[in-house]
C-alpha cells in the first residue's frame, strides 16, 4: 500500500470499524469555555490557563465530570516552580512537610502524578518533573516507593522527547541500582520494603510487629512490581540508545523477577497476591511469624482465609500476572461487600479481616479508604478487563468504582480530597490535617478517565488502541484537545448521532477529522503518522522565584495587612483562604508598591501577577497595576505590549507581556479600589537565559555573614529550639518557609523575651541590621515588638535615630532597621514574644 505523508491507517478490528482518512464531516465539540463555567467550585478561575493546558470532557455522569475538572485545578494548587534550574515539580502535601524534598517534592505519589500530568498539553509540566527526580539537589527518588522509570516512559509515550529521554538514561540506571543495591534480596530473588516506606505506616502486617509503624522487611507485591516494570522501561531507553546488551540483561532481571513474584508472594488457597516476611518477626505478645510466610500464614492468625489487601492488585497496573494461570480470580473480591467493596470505597482491607479497623487519625491502613491504593486498583482493573481474558469482574463493575471514587472527592458538597477517608461515610475526619492535607495530590484520576473511561491506550509506536469502558448505555461522552505524540486528538461517543454531528457511534478525530468510526461502544486500531517534529523554543525561567534562600531575588512592599511577602516567590500559586498563601496589603492605603530586586540584570518578556479575590473580605483586584523598571537613575513606566486580561481580574494570573528588557529591578503599583486592598499569591518574572543559570551574587558588606558556623562572627542566644540551630541565622541562607529547617527559633522558652547576640570578634562600624523574622502562624510567630542594642564595650545601649521598615515587626519579610552609624563588637536583638508563641529567624545581616 501506497503511504501518503499523514495519512491514517485504520484496522479493523470488528465489522463496525471504519476508516475515515479524509472524512470532513464537521464535529460540534463541547464549548470548553462553558465547561468550565459550568463548574461551580472554583477557586483558582484561571480560565485561560485551563484552556491552554488541560484536555476537556463531559459525559452524562456528573458526578465523574466535576471530579475531571476538579482534579485539574487540585493540580494547579500543588504545581510547583522549584528553581531556573530545576523547573516545575509537584508537592504531596499543600505544605512541605520536613520528610519532602526539594521544593516539597514526595516520592511516594511521584508515579501517580507523572501519569495525571503526562495529559497537560505542554509537556514541559511533565518531563521537568521527571527530571527533577534525577537532576536536582535535594530531591529524595528513593525515600518511599515508587514507579520513576515506568511513569516517565509513560510521559515519553504522550509527548515523545528521544533526546531528553536519552540523557535521563545514566540517571534512570543509576536509581535502579540504588534500589537493587539496598532492597534486593538475591536469595528471594525479590525486592523488600517496610510498609512504611511503601506509603502504608500501620496496616495489617505492621500490626503484627514490634514496629506497628514501620512495620518488618518484606516482600511486597508493590516495589518488586514497580521495579520490574522499571527495569522493562530502562531497556526500552537502552534500546533508543542502541544498548541492545543493557537492554538484554534488564529484561532478564525482570523475568526473573516475575517469575518469583508469581510463585513466592500468590497464594493458590486463598487465590491473592500477599507480603512475604523476610525475617523471622515476633508481635508484642511474644507470638512468632516465620520468613517466608505470607500474611496470616504463621503467627497469631495463622491458617485464616483472609489477610488480603487492596496492594495484591497491584501487580495488574502494570500488566504483571500470566494470562491463563488463575490469577484473575483474585478480583472477585473487589465487588464483594464482605470483601472491598464500600459505598466509598474501596476498603485498604477486606471487611471481614479479624484486623480490619478504622481510625480517626491518621495512616491507619486497615480499613480506611485511600486514593492512592483505589487509584492503582482502577488501573490495573482497566488493564484486567482491556488486555485480559477473564469473567470475574466486567465493565460495568469498573464504571461503579470509578464513580465510587469520583463521589469520594467531596467534602459538605464540594469537591475536595484528603488523605483518606471512611469507607462507609466518605467522611475525612482525622486525615483531613490543616495547612497540610487539603486538596491531597497523592492520587490520579483524569489518568483513569482518559486511559480507562475513555479506554486511550498510549502505546509506543503510533499505533493507538482505544477501547473505552465507558457504558454504551450512556446517551454520550466526549474527551477533547488531547495531546498525544503531538497530535490533538478528540474521542465521542453519540449514541444517537444527534450531539456532536457525527452520525450515532463513536469516532475518533486527529486534527479535528473523523479518522476512525464504529456504530457500537468497541476497540478501535488506529496507525497515526509519525510524529511530527515540533522545533521548540527554550523554555522561559521565572527569575523571581526564590526557594534556594539566596539574597536575591528578593521582594519587599510598602504594607502588609495579612500574610507575608515571602510567599510571593515561593514557586506556588493558590487562591484559597484557608490555608493561606498570600500576600495582602494593609487597609487604609490608595496604592500599595512591590519592588523585586534580581540582584543581576535578566532579560524579562512577561510578568505575571495571581491576584487575589475575596470579595467579602474586602480584598478585589486592582483597578490598575502599574509596572516600572530602574533604569540606573530613576524609575521608568513600562506598559507592556499586551496584557491578558485586559483590566486587571483576581483570582487568576494577570500577564504583562513584554519586548525582551534588561530588568534588574522592578516596581508594581497596585492601585486599590476605593475601601478595598488588594493582594497577590505569587510574583512571576519571566525571561530566556543567555546560558547556564548563575544566581545572583549576595551584595558585599554583611557583617555577620559566617557559612561555616566556626570562628567570628558568632551568633548565640538566650534560648535555641531543639528543632532549630542557632548557627543558621547567620549562614546567609533565608528560607520562611517550614522546609528545608534554616533557622533560629525560640520555638519552647519559658522566657517572654529571648534574644540573639552576633559577636562580630572585633570592633566595626555598621548602620543597618536586617532580620528575615520566621512566622510559621502557630508556635513562632513575628514578635510583639523587638529592640536592636549594641555593645560598648562594658554595656548594652539602644541604638539611635532608629527608621524601621516596616514599622511593625513582620514575619516572613525581612524588617530593616537603620541607625546613627556605631562602631562595636557585638549586636543583639530582644525580642518581646508575641502572646503564648515564641520568635524566630532564618537570617540576621549586619551591614557595613
Amino acid at each position: 500500500m501506497k503511504r501518503v505523508l499523514f495519512a491514517l491507517f485504520v484496522f479493523s478490528v470488528g465489522l463496525n470499524q471504519h476508516t475515515h482518512a479524509q472524512d470532513e464531516r464537521k464535529a460540534r465539540l463541547p464549548d470548553p469555555q462553558k465547561l468550565l463555567e459550568g463548574e461551580k467550585f472554583w477557586e483558582n478561575r484561571d480560565f485561560a490557563w485551563y484552556r491552554q493546558n488541560i484536555p476537556f470532557f463531559e459525559c452524562p455522569d456528573s458526578d465523574i465530570q466535576t471530579t475531571w475538572y476538579y482534579r485539574w485545578e487540585l493540580l494547579t494548587r500543588h504545581l510547583t516552580y522549584g528553581s531556573p534550574t530545576s523547573g516545575y515539580s509537584f508537592t504531596e502535601f499543600i505544605d512541605r512537610p520536613f520528610w519532602s524534598g526539594a521544593y516539597g517534592a514526595i516520592s511516594c505519589p511521584a508515579g501517580h502524578q507523572l501519569q495525571e500530568a503526562r495529559w497537560l498539553k505542554d509537556r514541559r509540566f511533565a518531563w521537568d518533573y521527571a527530571r527533577y527526580w534525577h537532576k536536582t539537589p535535594g530531591a529524595q527518588p528513593r525515600n518511599y516507593s515508587t514507579w520513576l522509570a515506568d511513569a516517565t516512559w509513560g510521559v515519553h509515550q504522550v509527548h515523545p522527547n528521544e533526546p531528553e529521554l536519552l540523557k535521563l538514561l545514566p540517571d534512570l540506571e543509576r536509581n535502579h541500582l540504588g534500589w537493587r543495591k539496598r532492597h534486593f534480596d538475591e536469595s528471594a530473588g525479590l525486592y523488600w520494603q517496610t510498609g512504611h516506606d511503601d506509603g502504608m505506616e500501620f496496616n495489617i502486617n505492621s500490626r503484627q510487629t514490634l514496629d506497628i509503624l514501620r512495620g518488618a522487611p518484606s516482600y511486597r507485591p508493590t516495589l518488586s512490581v514497580y521495579l520490574w516494570a522499571d527495569a522493562l522501561a530502562i531497556a526500552k531507553v537502552a534500546d533508543l540508545a542502541g544498548d541492545s546488551e543493557k537492554a538484554k540483561a534488564l529484561r532478564n532481571e525482570a523475568a526473573g523477577v516475575k517469575d518469583n513474584l508469581q510463585k513466592k508472594l500468590w497464594d493458590p488457597r486463598r487465590q491473592f497476591f500477599f507480603p512475604m516476611l523476610k525475617n523471622d518477626e515476633v508481635d508484642k505478645d511474644g507470638v512468632k511469624m516465620k520468613a517466608g510466610s505470607l500474611t496470616y500464614q504463621t503467627g497469631k492468625h495463622a491458617g485464616s482465609d483472609l489477610g488480603r489487601e487492596l496492594i495484591g492488585y497491584v501487580p495488574w497496573q502494570f500488566g504483571l500476572p500470566d494470562q491463563g494461570k488463575g490469577y484473575e480470580k483474585a478480583w472477585a473480591k473487589l465487588m464483594d461487600p464482605n470483601g472491598f467493596w464500600a459505598t466509598y470505597g474501596p476498603t485498604t482491607v477486606e471487611r471481614r479481616d479479624p484486623m480490619f479497623l478504622l481510625q480517626k487519625w491518621c495512616c491507619w491502613w486497615s480499613g480506611q479508604s485511600w486514593p492512592y491504593a483505589t487509584a492503582q486498583t482502577l488501573q490495573a482493573m482497566a488493564n484486567l478487563l482491556i488486555d485480559y481474558k477473564q469473567d470475574v469482574v466486567n465493565r460495568d463493575d469498573y464504571v461503579k468504582l470509578l464513580t465510587t471514587f469520583a463521589k469520594t472527592h467531596r467534602k459538605n458538597g464540594k469537591p475536595y480530597l484528603a488523605e483518606a477517608a471512611n469507607p462507609d461515610t466518605g467522611s475525612f475526619e482525622g486525615h483531613d490535617g490543616y495547612n497540610h492535607s487539603e486538596h491531597y495530590f497523592h492520587s490520579c484520576f483524569c489518568d483513569l478517565v482518559v486511559t480507562g473511561l475513555a479506554g486511550l491506550r498510549p502505546g509506543d509506536k503510533d499505533m493507538l488502541v482505544v477501547d473505552p469502558l465507558a457504558p454504551a448505555a450512556w446517551d454520550y461522552f466526549a474527551l477533547t484537545e488531547l495531546p498525544y505524540r503531538n497530535h490533538r486528538l478528540d474521542l465521542v461517543w453519540d449514541k444517537t448521532g444527534g450531539r456532536y454531528g457525527l452520525g450515532n457511534g463513536l469516532h475518533l478525530l486527529a486534527g479535528g477529522k473523523v479518522v476512525a468510526s464504529r456504530k457500537d461502544m468497541g476497540r478501535l486500531e488506529v496507525k497515526l503518522p509519525e510524529s511530527p517534529m515540533i522545533k521548540r523554543a527554550a523554555d522561559p525561567v521565572n527569575f523571581a522565584v526564590n526557594n534556594d534562600g539566596n539574597y536575591y531575588p528578593r521582594v519587599s512592599v510598602s504594607s502588609t495587612g495579612e500574610g507575608s511577602v515571602g510567599v510571593l516567590t515561593d514557586g506556588n500559586a493558590w487562591y484559597d483562604r484557608t490555608p493561606p498563601n498570600r500576600w495582602v496589603a494593609a487597609a487604609g492605603k490608595e496604592a500599595d508598591v512591590i519592588v523585586v530586586n534580581l540582584g543581576v540584570a535578566r532579560r524579562i518578556s512577561e510578568v505575571a501577577l495571581h491576584v487575589l479575590e475575596d470579595t467579602d473580605l474586602g480584598i478585589v483586584a486592582p483597578d490598575k497595576i502599574t509596572l516600572e523598571v530602574w533604569d540606573g537613575t530613576n524609575w521608568k513606566a513600562l506598559d507592556g505590549r499586551e496584557r491578558h486580561p485586559q483590566a486587571p481580574a483576581g483570582r487568576r494570573a494577570n500577564r504583562i507581556y513584554l519586548d525582551p528588557t534588561p530588568i534588574t529591578r522592578a516596581r508594581i503599583t497596585l492601585s486599590h479600589p476605593q475601601g478595598k486592598r488588594c493582594g497577590l499569591t505569587e510574583l512571576e518574572l519571566w525571561g530566556q537565559l543567555d546560558g547556564p543559570y548563575t544566581p545572583a551574587p549576595p551584595p558585599a558588606g554583611n557583617l555577620a555573614y559566617n557559612p561555616t558556623g566556626k570562628g567570628f562572627p558568632k551568633v548565640s542566644a538566650s534560648h535555641t529550639s531543639r528543632y532549630d540551630k542557632v548557627e543558621r541565622a547567620n549562614d546567609g541562607v533565608v528560607v520562611f518557609g517550614v522546609q528545608p529547617n534554616n533557622r533560629w527559633t525560640s520555638y519552647e522558652s519559658k522566657n517572654a523575651t529571648d534574644w540573639l547576640e552576633v559577636d562580630l570578634g572585633q570592633p566595626k562600624k555598621f548602620s543597618r541590621v536586617e532580620l528575615a523574622l520566621y512566622d510559621d502562624r502557630g508556635g513562632v510567630q513575628a514578635p510583639e515588638k523587638y529592640s536592636l542594642e549594641v555593645w560598648d564595650g562594658s554595656a548594652w545601649q539602644p541604638v539611635k535615630e532608629e527608621r524601621r521598615d516596616p514599622a511593625k515587626p513582620t514575619g516572613g519579610q525581612f524588617n530593616s532597621i537603620r541607625f546613627a552609624p556605631v562602631e562595636a563588637s557585638k549586636v543583639r536583638v530582644i525580642f518581646t514574644h508575641k502572646g503564648q508563641a515564641r520568635s524566630g529567624l532564618s537570617e540576621i545581616f549586619v551591614w557595613e
